[in-house]
């Protein structure tokens, strides 16, 4: 009985030569120029995509900038406020200290109406010494702290006319790209749509040998038509006549052998 044989798939390795790409391109299903053809339309919708996004040019970044300086100001003047809180608790604090000073201040001056001998009576008044350092130490906590308390109060102004400005800048860019976005969104969803599609069509080693030539190169030109009839659409060196006829064709993945893009003829049948 015979056994019919599996077709083995080979792992796909980002490193992989040309070589065997093209020898995959050559055996997967369908027919050569139409596969290539496909490639060529990937490319121009990734390029339409890419000009889109281009019309928003810097704006996503600056209302990301924005957004990030205006949560950071925010942050500050909560931390600043948090500050305030924890020196009016101080004052507070400080202010019961003072009161049981105090308290036992004129417990040590009734004690000192009563005394005895000489001994007691520098007693007390080394007590009432104390007392009145603790007394004037706390006074100065909570000058301090007021002084403390006006001066974050005053930062606090300041963030909020900047808070104020930046909460303006960035209504208003996000306005701008809002704007932008919603009279790109319906064409740049028909590209990715069409993308998409286009992208199933392709063999995974195939997609995955386009998307690294796409971020090797600047301009991000993975397939690229030949350029004055005999140079590279993406580095513009000059092509062989055997590779032009090739490539003329349409039957066969030519790769550059200068800049690693994929050279296709978008009019091969």
């Amino acid at each position: 009985m015979a056994t019919s044989k599996k077709k083995v798939e080979i792992p796909i390795d980002e490193r992989e030569t040309f070589v065997s790409l093209q020898k995959s391109f050559a055996e997967g299903e369908g027919g050569v120029g139409q596969k290539l053809h496909t490639l060529y339309e990937l490319q121009k919708a990734d390029n339409a995509i890419e000009e889109l996004v281009q019309l928003r040019g810097e704006l996503p970044a600056e209302v990301e900038a924005l957004k990030a300086e205006l949560d950071s100001l925010k942050a500050k003047s909560a931390h600043l406020e948090e500050l305030i809180a924890g020196y009016a608790q101080a004052v507070e604090k400080h202010k019961e200290e003072i009161i049981e000073f105090d308290a036992e201040i004129a417990k040590y001056q009734k004690q000192l109406e009563n005394i005895s001998n000489s001994r007691e009576y520098d007693s007390i008044n080394k007590e009432l010494e104390n007392l009145g350092l603790l007394r004037q130490i706390a006074e100065k906590n909570i000058d301090e702290a007021h002084k403390s308390m006006g001066e974050r109060k005053a930062d606090i102004e300041a963030l909020a006319d900047r808070i104020a400005i930046r909460e303006e800048d960035y209504a208003a860019k996000q306005v701008e790209l809002e704007s932008i976005v919603e009279s790109t969104s319906k064409q740049e969803k028909t590209l990715r749509v069409k993308r998409d599609e286009l992208a199933a069509l392709i063999d995974a080693r195939t997609m995955s040998a386009y998307n690294r030539i796409r971020e090797s190169v600047h301009n991000h030109l993975a397939v690229v038509p030949v350029f004055k009839g005999d140079s590279c659409g993406g580095c513009f060196n000059t092509i062989t006549p055997q590779r032009l006829i090739e490539i003329a064709s349409g039957s066969k993945l030519i790769i550059c052998e200068h800049c690693g893009r994929i050279i296709v003829n978008p009019d091969a049948e």
